[in-house]
Formats: C-alpha cells, structure tokens, sequence
C-alpha cells in the first residue's frame, strides 16, 4: 500500500472526503515527524512505538576500492511494532 492508497482507505472507512482524507493522514505522518525531531517517542498502544535513536560515528570500507570510509554520526529513526498490531498480522 502506498500513501495515495493509505489515503483512500481511510477516505472510505471514515466517511472522509478524499481532501479531508488527505488532511488527516498528512496531520499524522507531521505530528510523529515533529515529535521525533525534538527527540521524543509517540507510542500508539496496540500499534507501535516510533522513536529516534543515535548512531555513532564509525569508519567503514569503500566495497570497490578497500579504502577507510568515514560514516558520520547520525539520528536513526525506528519502529517498534505492539503486541495489537504483531497479533493481528499473525492471527
């Protein structure tokens, strides 16, 4: 499923129209972005925990020529999904 087709479903099982629909889904996908900018979690219990974690600064190798590659230290965004979400994907 992609965004366009995210925004669809959710156009029809809420009785949304597509604009309102679109509205919505984008206010949510923004309130997790902001929330992980300021380093926070958004935890939607049954669903899942999206968070940010940091990633230190490491050398890696260039696979064509061998050489040392610095990897510079970043904010890696995750997703842990809940126990609802698991049950329902395996039930």
């Amino acid at each position: 499923m992609n965004k366009q087709e995210l925004i669809t479903t959710v156009a029809d099982r809420t009785g949304l129209n597509r604009n309102d629909a679109v509205k919505a889904v984008e206010g949510v996908f923004d309130a997790i972005t902001d929330a992980m900018k300021r380093g926070e979690e958004v935890r939607l219990v049954g669903f899942g925990t999206f968070a940010s974690s940091q990633r230190k600064a490491s050398t890696g190798r260039n696979p064509r020529t061998g050489e040392p590659l610095e990897i510079g230290a970043s904010v890696q965004p995750k997703f842990k999904a809940g126990k609802g979400l698991k049950d329902a994907c395996n039930g």
